[in-house]
């Protein structure tokens, strides 16, 4: 008899964890050895309507205002007899709030095995850090997306025996381009039609000041004083999309740099773009590189969180320090100097995304941990006060 697991998801926007919480619910539901159960924050964003399309029509939400008013005791409750009306063995969750929310939730509905996740270093305030370690405490297991995140937990002081390193999987089919006509692409987002322009292109959401955009258009302005045709694209959504366009016209790069805004054809526009960069003060694991890498493009990171997990210091691209945007720029001048190292650098890079970062080797490690989780003895029974209170 199959086993229930609950995925609990925070919404459905493009971010990194809700994509891979997407796509792990995909690739559970078609290997078949688990019952998959999926919940929400918020049932906002794009990427319902991929949850819909594996036949998830109707996804439960449990929204929250604050981790703390009454509302959010009423959502763990209302969540925990979900949990045991369902017969749930497994909950797991994927970022900082469904840690807090999925965690206290599955104690209260004693669910034998718990997984949190843990996908950037940084990034949180004390008090956020004070609720996840509580969290984690109740966690059976929690998944980090890079050994640096690992590291980042055990010298936080959590316990090296919970944690399993569980690299993002990429579906590399899924990143084909279905336009591979240069011409075509380039006319559909609105870029130059000129063969001899190059383009340098970052993806990441505009949602969060810790993606640095800023540091990606100094040194845009930089590399567009040493290169001629070039132009730079910056590919997300977010509420900091004004400011950043701002910023660019203050930079004197309006003419010169593209935004796409929420972009689904991603894979088009890697496909016409001769290097590709990531400037973010603070990173897990970067699904960006990834996809970068899968596109067989060179590139230029900052060398936080897994980024030097993935990338291979001047055989498939660049690390350069956080903020250092004359750094960057010399490295995308180098490459766009040098498009035959650039091109090498780049059938490098997908030659490791295919051995080392393939979907099949993410759910196999998955299955690995469902199944030892399952299978231990005993758990601890510990409680914590503030679950008692909730449970009263």
């Amino acid at each position: 008899m199959k086993k229930n697991v609950l995925q609990i998801i925070g919404s459905f926007h493009q971010g990194g964890s809700e994509r891979q919480a997407v796509q792990l619910v995909r690739l559970l539901s078609k290997e078949g050895s688990y019952r998959v159960f999926v919940i929400c924050l918020s049932g906002e964003g794009v990427l319902r309507a991929e949850i819909e399309q594996l036949g998830y029509s109707d996804v439960p939400e449990f929204p929250l205002v604050s981790f703390y008013d009454a509302n959010t005791v009423q959502q763990m409750r209302r969540c925990a007899k979900f949990i045991r009306g369902n017969n749930i063995e497994i909950v797991q969750t994927h970022d900082f709030y469904t840690n807090v929310f999925g965690m206290a939730a599955g104690a209260l509905a004693r669910v034998p095995a718990r997984i949190a996740a843990k996908r950037e270093t940084g990034m949180r305030t004390a008090a956020q850090k004070f609720v996840e370690r509580r969290a984690f405490n109740i966690a059976h297991a929690i998944v980090t997306n890079a050994d640096a995140v690992k590291n980042y937990l055990v010298e936080s002081g959590v316990a090296a025996r919970k944690i399993t390193t569980i690299y993002n999987g990429l579906d590399l089919q899924r990143l084909s381009p279905a336009e591979t006509s240069r011409e075509k692409i380039l006319q559909e987002f609105g870029l130059p039609v000129d063969e001899k322009m190059r383009f340098v292109i970052i993806v990441a959401n505009l949602r969060s000041a810790v993606k640095n955009h800023q540091m990606f258009l100094r040194a845009a302005r930089k590399v567009k004083k040493k290169v001629k045709n070039v132009n730079f694209i910056v590919a997300g959504e977010g509420e900091l999309i004004a400011e950043t366009k701002a910023l660019a016209v203050e930079l004197g790069l309006e003419k010169d740099t593209f935004f796409t805004g929420r972009c689904s054809k991603v894979a088009e526009l890697l496909s016409i773009s001769d290097v590709c960069a990531l400037s973010s003060e603070s990173e897990g694991f970067s699904n960006s590189i990834l996809e970068y890498m899968a596109a067989a493009k060179p590139v230029v990171a900052t060398a936080v969180g897994g980024a030097s997990e993935a990338i291979v210091e001047n055989e498939t691209g660049f690390l350069v320090a956080a903020n250092d945007d004359q750094a960057m720029a010399n490295r995308l001048i180098e490459l766009l100097e040098n498009p035959g190292k650039a091109k090498a650098m780049g059938l490098k890079g997908r030659k490791i995304v295919e051995e080392k970062f393939s979907v099949a080797a993410q759910i196999e490690k998955t299955l690995t941990l469902y199944e030892m989780l399952s299978n231990r003895k005993k758990f601890s029974k510990k409680r914590f006060g503030f679950l008692t209170q909730i449970r009263n």
